[in-house]
C-alpha cells in the first residue's frame, strides 16, 4: 500500500440525505460509533441547527463549513531523523490529509466535553469553532505554532 493517498484509494462518499453535502456526510460517519449511522446523523443534524438557532443564523449548513474552515490547518509538524537527531520538519498540509485533520479535531473536541448529550456537544463545539474559540481551534493553533517554530529547520524537508 502506498504511503500517499492517491486517486483510486480515495473513496467517494455519497452526500448526506438532508443538506446534499459530502462535508456533512463525512462528518456523520466520524462521529458514528458501532454502525448506528441513523443516530449519528440525529446527532449532527440537531446538533447544526442548535448551533445556527443561537449564533441567530439563517443556515445551519454555512454555520458548520464556517466552523470547519475555522479549523482547518495549513501547516503540521512531521518527525524526521536527520544525522543522529530528530528534527519536527513543518509541512503544507493540503487536501483530503486537510479534511481529515478537520474533522478528526472537530470531533475528539467534542466528545472531551461532558456532562451533556452529544447533539449539545456537537452544538458547543460548532459555535466554539465558528466564533474562533474551543478545543479544535486551539488544536490547530498548538499546531501552526509548533510549525512556525521550527520553521528553521524547513531545509530538510523533501
Amino acid at each position: 500500500m502506498p504511503r500517499k493517498k492517491t486517486k483510486s484509494l480515495v473513496r467517494d462518499i455519497p452526500a448526506d440525505r438532508k443538506y446534499n453535502d459530502v462535508r456533512v456526510a463525512r462528518l456523520i460517519n466520524r462521529v458514528m460509533l458501532n454502525g448506528k449511522k441513523q443516530l449519528a446523523e440525529k446527532i449532527i443534524y440537531d446538533g447544526m441547527e442548535t448551533a445556527a438557532k443561537k449564533l441567530k443564523q439563517e443556515n445551519p449548513l454555512e454555520v458548520l463549513n464556517q466552523a470547519l474552515d475555522n479549523v482547518k490547518p495549513n501547516v503540521e509538524t512531521r518527525s524526521r531523523r536527520v544525522g543522529g537527531a530528530n528534527y519536527q520538519i513543518p509541512f503544507e498540509v493540503r487536501g483530503q490529509r486537510q479534511s481529515h485533520l478537520t474533522l478528526m479535531w472537530f470531533v475528539a473536541a467534542a466528545r472531551s466535553r461532558k456532562g451533556m448529550p452529544m447533539a449539545d456537544r456537537v452544538a458547543a463545539e460548532i459555535m466554539d469553532a465558528f466564533n474562533g474559540t474551543g478545543s479544535a481551534v486551539k488544536k490547530r493553533e498548538d499546531t501552526h505554532k509548533m510549525a512556525e517554530s521550527n520553521r528553521a529547520f524547513a531545509h530538510f524537508a523533501r
